[in-house]
């Protein structure tokens, strides 16, 4: 299948500190791919987000905005070509969020996938779960329209978001732009190619089960990280045939190992397996190898987040700067969601 041709991208992540594998491979590095195909991309942090679970403890709430955009510039994000914002800074999405929420009815939202895992994950009910938090995914559309984005890169989970995205653009244009050009276009998901990345204990990876690389981890880290990777079970010894993929005969999830070669290193990547499963490769030999792959892909990230982080006022400038051009788009298009609804107040200039 080709690739789209170059359109415009919103696409951000809530500021959780600094961010592992899991999320430079599910995200970040597709941004960074558009970005230098020529695309448009708009990358928010997403504070406001963050408060749909986190906003009982918001002490570390600006570290960790600052840990990710270093992240994000590490990765090889460019603000000369991306624009690098602040949600909260940006007004025009609480604005654009309440005329949204005017839209669309509860039972709707509670019937998105993610939004059940998470309630059921944290323990909530329909009598626990606060209001922002029902509401997050017409923020998350809120977030989108608002930059007339044309697609909007995803993980396959979060494929039911953009089509709520795009019920409430057709919605909206159904019942304000009869006699008008349509304010929103209906954005295209764009599933991530690699999509997930599994912890080293093969579980979701995830700070807090302690199974993450970090996108920024210092070689020896990393080394040591991989040497504790999941791997068959029932592989004890070099010459004992391995099993790269998963076996549901005895629960074996697959070797992490194997799909962290097939992510950094394609080009061996079957010959490893092939070589595991024969029993002429052991596991120990399998892991440095790996190490040395990703110390060699991860190495130029982990040089320029060091370059950024000496000069905090150029990353504030990047910050100040693409938050400027980020409210000047949400501008121009409240000025049209106004116009089209019959909102604009009285007072306002005509």
């Amino acid at each position: 299948m080709s690739a789209p041709r170059a359109g415009r991208i919103l696409s951000g992540m809530r500021p959780t500190g600094r961010l592992h594998l899991g999320n430079y491979v599910g995200a970040l590095e597709n941004w960074v791919r558009l970005q230098d195909a020529g695309w448009t991309n708009y990358h928010m942090v997403a504070d406001w987000h963050m408060l749909t679970t986190g906003y009982e403890d918001t002490g570390k709430l600006q570290e960790h905005i600052w840990d990710m955009v270093l992240d994000w510039l590490g990765a090889g994000l460019d603000p000369a070509k991306s624009v690098i914002f602040v949600q909260s800074a940006v007004k025009e999405h609480a604005e654009l969020h309440l005329l949204f929420s005017m839209l669309v009815s509860k039972a709707r939202l509670e019937r998105i996938p993610t939004l059940k895992e998470q309630i059921k994950d944290l323990g909530m009910d329909e009598q626990t779960i606060s209001y922002g938090h029902l509401g997050y995914s017409v923020l998350q559309a809120a977030d989108i329209l608002l930059y007339r984005a044309t697609h909007v890169p995803v993980g396959e989970d979060q494929v039911p978001h953009v089509e709520l995205t795009r019920e409430l653009a057709r919605k909206f244009n159904f019942h304000y732009c009869q006699d008008r050009a349509p304010v929103f276009i209906e954005p295209e998901p764009q599933v991530t190619a690699f999509g997930r990345l599994r912890g080293v204990d093969g579980k979701r990876m995830s700070k807090s089960l302690g199974n993450t690389i970090m996108l920024a981890e210092e070689p020896q880290g990393i080394a040591d990280k991989v040497k504790l990777a999941y791997t068959d079970p029932k592989k004890l010894r070099l010459a004992d045939p391995g099993r790269p993929e998963a076996d549901d005969s005895d629960g074996h999830p697959g070797c992490v190992v194997w799909e962290y070669h097939r992510r950094f290193n394609p080009a061996e990547a079957d010959a490893i397996a092939t070589q595991c499963r024969a029993g002429q490769l052991g596991c120990v030999a399998d892991k440095k190898r790996l190490a040395e792959v990703m110390n060699a892909e991860l190495a130029p990230i982990r040089e320029r987040r060091q370059r950024w982080e000496k000069d905090p006022d150029a990353v504030r400038d990047v910050l100040h700067e693409g938050t400027k051009r980020a409210r000047e788009v949400a501008r121009e298009t409240m000025e049209a969601v106004r116009s089209a609804m019959g909102v604009k107040s009285v007072v306002e200039p005509q």
